[in-house]
């Protein structure tokens, strides 16, 4: 085995093979978590997962919640639902004011 895993089981009393299977989980999902995160361009993102060891549960979130939303997008389709209903009282109001002149 290798001693530096043997060195740091003896310190925490956790088997060796444990301790190297949850080192490869989290590295994995870190890995996973940071590349999607720097295609993004998100940089705080990038760091808050690069400093926060939480045996891949952070990065886990990451992947599956956090980076599907995307705040730019949401802010813009407000602001398009916005439009649209004003575009249709507009629309609205206009009818009832070329109603009220034929009449």
């Amino acid at each position: 085995m290798n001693p530096l895993l043997n060195n740091l089981a003896s310190l925490s009393e956790i088997p060796p093979i444990l301790l190297a299977i949850v080192i490869t989980w989290s590295l994995f999902w870190k890995g996973l978590a940071l590349w999607k995160a720097a295609r993004r361009g998100s940089m705080g993102w990038f760091v808050a997962l690069l400093i926060i060891n939480t045996l891949g549960i952070f990065e886990i979130l990451y992947i599956f919640l956090f980076s599907e939303i995307k705040l730019d997008d949401k802010i813009k389709k407000s602001k398009e639902k916005k439009v649209k209903v004003s575009k249709s009282k507009a629309k609205s109001k206009n009818f009832k004011l070329q109603k009220g002149f034929l009449e």
